[in-house]
């Protein structure tokens, strides 16, 4: 698609993917609306990117906030195009009995309920736009338990309900609706689960993690006709034809 006078929300823009999705968009010639509690680093990033960037700080499990900063990205730019539901936490990493429940809780805030906040705060402007695309970040983790990420694995299959559930209801109202499985990748919460030692997934090296511009091209491509195929699933880069397809290898 062509991204001109197109406007795409990242929540966790601040940082690894959400960071890069903001720069591959941005050079695609979208106006990028960045949503992220960390201010500073979010508005260093808006600064790299110039005009077509707007920080917005934005607690995405606060409803109103997320509501709020939809409709100041729409007065800024004109509309809202493409939704990047890509916020996540992955705190507490401790076995189930160990796990403190306000930690625990937090994380499905964020996670699952902001996932929502997202899609029910976007829809009607993605509507008053003619449609648009929503985009969720899952994981492998949401089909299999790994020790210590039971708050982690449960909102990443829950998340994945949600998608499925949006291409049920809106897909024939022309929301494009598709999840992104990226597997590892190397950002700052790949450092907090290598610290953690828990599971196989902190036993990898750096180097085994794919760069946060892959999946970061990778939801660019999701906006386009190639990927329709894909719509109302979850897309997953350790597919090699999927790599192919959106030229990273």
């Amino acid at each position: 698609m062509t991204f001109a006078d197109k406007t795409v929300v990242i929540s966790g823009a601040s940082r690894g993917i959400g960071a890069d999705a903001a720069r591959v968009f941005a050079a695609a010639g979208a106006n990028v609306a960045l949503l992220a509690r960390s201010t500073s680093a979010l508005e260093e990033l808006a600064a790299e990117i110039g005009d077509k960037a707007l920080a917005l700080a934005c607690d995405v499990s606060d409803y109103a906030a997320v509501e709020a900063a939809f409709a100041k990205a729409r007065s800024t730019f004109g509309s809202l195009d493409v939704l990047i539901c890509n916020a996540g936490l992955i705190d507490p990493i401790a076995r189930l009995q160990d796990a403190t429940p306000a930690d625990w809780a937090q994380l499905i805030d964020v996670n699952i309920t902001g996932v929502f906040n997202m899609m029910h705060a976007g829809l009607p402007h993605l509507k008053a736009a003619g449609g648009g695309s929503v985009l969720t970040i899952g994981s492998g983790a949401s089909q299999r338990p790994l020790e210590g990420w039971s708050a982690y694995c449960t909102s990443k299959a829950g998340a994945a309900m949600l998608t499925q559930a949006l291409h049920l209801e809106e897909g024939d109202n022309g929301i494009r609706v598709l999840g992104l499985s990226p597997g590892t990748v190397a950002t700052a919460m790949q450092r907090e689960i290598k610290a953690s030692g828990l599971n196989p997934v902190s036993q990898l090296d750096w180097e085994d993690h794919i760069p946060a511009e892959w999946p970061a091209r990778t939801l660019l491509w999701m906006c386009g006709p190639d990927a329709d195929e894909f719509i109302g699933t979850e897309i997953s880069l350790r597919d090699e034809s999927i790599r192919k397809r959106v030229g990273l290898v």
